[in-house]
């Protein structure tokens, strides 16, 4: 039997919940220790936490049931399952795709002298993974971090133009949309009948939809193996002339090319 040091230490961040839930913090304890054991025994998890037996097989038989553990049928002791091993995974193609799309973006924010973003589709909202800023005083701030409502930005738009109809109906039940600024589309009419001109056209753009003075440019990668990722070049509405928006579309259709052929 493993031997499960009971005075191992919890990982804390920040000050304890107002209002905590036992049964939660015992099975993220769970979770916790599995990074020291490589794998427990269910009188191992009683033990840890001072729970009885019968608790100790609840909380298994839940973190099972939702694939953060599974029970090894030859020793029926518990090992990470492939909800958390996704995760894990996902956490590291993130890291991955950073490092291999940086130069990209770095040659891409010296030619066009703008803003560069790297965003990814996660559910509704896109969430920005790498940004650039651009030098010139006058410049879009970067988003790194940060998520936003995917119908309000290029980025989000043409990741949203690669869905099916049924994915767009499941992420958009209701007709009314949220709108960060006046710009914004406002409805899913508007959206669907906005994403069917980006397919067609093959790129998306946005006209102040997601901050005042700020417009920007998007065309979705295509990479299988890291799906839902698009580049962005934002600028001040001053500089997105006509013949700079070709000139941007352009260059970002050729960093896309070249990031397709990296992310394989």
């Amino acid at each position: 039997m493993i031997a499960v040091d009971p005075s191992l230490p919890t990982v804390e961040f920040g000050a304890a919940p107002q209002y905590p839930i036992e049964s939660v913090d015992n099975a993220l304890r769970v979770l916790l220790l599995l990074r020291k054991q490589p794998s427990l025994r269910q009188t191992d998890v009683s033990r840890y936490l001072g729970v009885a037996s019968s608790t100790a097989h609840r909380l298994l038989a839940m973190l099972q049931y939702r694939g953060f553990v599974r029970q090894d049928a030859a020793t029926r002791s518990y090992v990470t399952g492939p909800t958390l091993d996704d995760l894990a995974f996902g956490m590291l193609r993130r890291l991955d795709v950073r490092t291999i799309a940086r130069p990209v973006l770095d040659r891409l924010n010296a030619e066009l002298e703008e803003t560069i973003h790297l965003g990814r589709l996660e559910g509704g909202d896109v969430h920005f993974i790498e940004s650039i800023e651009s030098s010139r005083a006058l410049r879009v701030g970067s988003r790194l971090g940060r998520s936003m409502p995917a119908h309000c930005t290029s980025t989000g738009k043409v990741l949203l133009a690669q869905l099916t109809a049924e994915e767009l109906l499941r992420l958009y039940p209701n007709e009314q949309l949220v709108q960060l600024t006046p710009q914004s589309i406002g409805t899913r009419s508007q959206l669907l009948e906005a994403l069917a001109d980006i397919r067609a056209r093959g790129y998306a753009s946005s006209e102040e939809e997601s901050e005042d003075g700020v417009r920007s440019v998007a065309v979705a990668l295509h990479s299988s193996r890291w799906p839902r990722l698009a580049l962005n070049a934002s600028t001040p509405v001053s500089r997105m002339t006509k013949e700079t928006h070709r000139f941007i579309l352009d260059a970002l259709s050729r960093a896309a090319e070249e990031l397709d052929q990296l992310l394989v």
